[in-house]
């Protein structure tokens, strides 16, 4: 049964988010005013955490390890029965959270040979019965709830005089710090050597592309949600996500859908080409222009269509997988980006998370072709990529999909913040401008740490 209460419509959720925020597994999946709908969640009735091969599955109370099972499958046992979807409501219970690259490896067969800096699960969803709904477009707000759970039905009122009391409440926002130095994994000159590598490899018709990522780290402490409230007003994003765990807390601001479905269409996006801005209007639109009629970036953004058409066809209806939009410019904060979309639709009996696996991870963070293109970041990147370049977002009871790929993303865990920013090298690549791209992706990243006291090296 549908459990659907209005509530006062906020432009900014941050106010409801706050009032949930103390519960467990609290997340918000945040349009950054650039989209339609924000969805907050929190209190999940059973969680999956998957790390080394093995996933553990509490619910109920209970805790039981799976191992050696494929923890999409797990997932989709979790999610029960598939039910019709609700018009105008993107998100009424479901699966919730992310998939990190290094999932992959349960997918894709590559040598595990890289350092596993973060050990933290592959693979961290919840469950969730409820969630509030924030409709921009139509300026509504909800709780909503499918109301699967018993115990759900005794949860919901004291939600909503949360969320209710929240209208008067000042949002605490606890202390957070940054400390020393900003160190990155890869400084000029092995930057260099990673870049001739994919070079030699492209050469030798190993691949038509790689994306080669540097990562940076620094010391922090106390609560990264104000780090969080100063990076969407930085970089505001449409598919931006604050997830407040146990063991860490993402905050991320990703330009980039990854799959989207709606009732069996589906929908990809992927960005590839990229300028930064610039404050002369004349001289920023001079950009924008070149990146979309530069022909390598066009070729680039070609090659990860090509993959992304071939991915989605393994789910799609024959015939159904199409190009409607190809070298589009889209426009944030710092950079402008090359973007295209690929639609199709899915085939009968084929569920939402079949298409997530079939496309992990998306192309557009990795080359082509895929598998060879992850052997080789495997041997170049010094640290494992975690959540970065996965995918954050819900897959709901109804089937519905919608992940982005984890770009302009932090993570915060043990004590350390640390960030990513990558670009995909072809065989016309220059190494200083790839470099130079990577410094321009992450320039909000790094605001928001110098901001709470990092200090860049050099």
């Amino acid at each position: 049964m549908l459990f659907d209460s209005s509530l006062p419509y906020r432009s900014d959720a941050g106010a409801y988010f706050a009032a949930i925020r103390d519960l467990p597994w609290a997340a918000w999946l945040d349009s950054g005013g650039c989209g339609r709908y924000d969805v907050l969640v929190a209190q999940p009735v059973a969680t999956l955490s998957t790390q080394n091969g093995k996933t553990l599955v509490c619910a109920a109370g209970l805790s039981e390890a799976a191992d050696d099972k494929d923890p999409l499958q797990l997932v989709r046992e979790q999610l029960g029965e598939v039910v019709a979807s609700l018009p105008n409501i993107p998100f009424a219970g479901g699966a919730l959270g992310y998939w990190a690259y290094d999932l992959a490896r349960n997918f894709h067969h590559f040598p595990a040979t890289v350092r596993d800096a973060e050990h933290l699960p592959q693979m961290a969803v919840g469950i969730y019965d409820w969630a509030v709904v924030i409709d921009h477009q139509e300026r509504r707000a909800r709780l909503v709830s499918r109301q699967r759970h018993a115990q759900t039905a005794t949860v919901l009122p004291q939600i909503l005089q949360r969320l209710h009391r929240s209208a008067t409440n000042v949002p605490a926002i606890n202390h957070f710090q940054v400390s020393g130095h900003i160190e990155t994994n890869l400084n000029p000159s092995s930057y260099r050597r990673a870049f001739d590598a994919i070079q030699r490899f492209l050469r030798e018709g190993d691949c038509y592309q790689v994306n080669l990522a540097q990562r940076f780290a620094a010391k922090a402490s106390g609560d990264a949600f104000a780090a969080y409230l100063e990076l969407r007003r930085l970089s505001p994003a449409p598919f931006s996500a604050f997830l407040d765990w146990p063991q860490l807390q993402v905050l991320c601001a990703s330009p980039e859908l990854f799959l989207q479905v709606r009732e069996g269409r589906v929908e990809t996006r992927p960005i590839k080409g990229t300028r930064a801005r610039s404050t002369d209007g004349a001289e920023d639109a001079k950009r924008a222009h070149a990146l979309q009629q530069h022909s390598k970036d066009r070729a680039e953004n070609l090659m990860i269509v090509d993959l992304l058409r071939n991915d989605l066809s393994k789910n799609c209806a024959t015939g159904s997988v199409r190009t409607p939009g190809l070298f589009e410019v889209e426009s944030f904060s710092n950079v402008h980006h090359l973007v295209s979309t690929v639609e199709g639709k899915l085939r009968p009996g084929c569920h939402a998370l079949d298409l997530l696996r079939d496309c992990f991870p998306g192309g557009s963070i990795t080359g082509a072709p895929k598998q060879r293109a992850m052997e080789i970041i495997e041997q170049l990147e010094p640290q494992r990529r975690g959540i970065y370049c996965g995918a954050i977002g819900y897959v709901g009871y109804d089937g519905d999909m919608e992940v982005n790929i984890a770009i302009r993303t932090l993570v915060y865990s043990n004590h350390e913040i640390r960030c990513w920013a990558g670009g995909g090298i072809v065989a016309d690549s220059q190494c200083e401008d790839e470099y130079q791209e990577t410094w321009d992706k992450a320039s909000a990243m790094l605001e928001v740490l110098r901001r709470f006291g990092g200090e860049l090296e050099g």
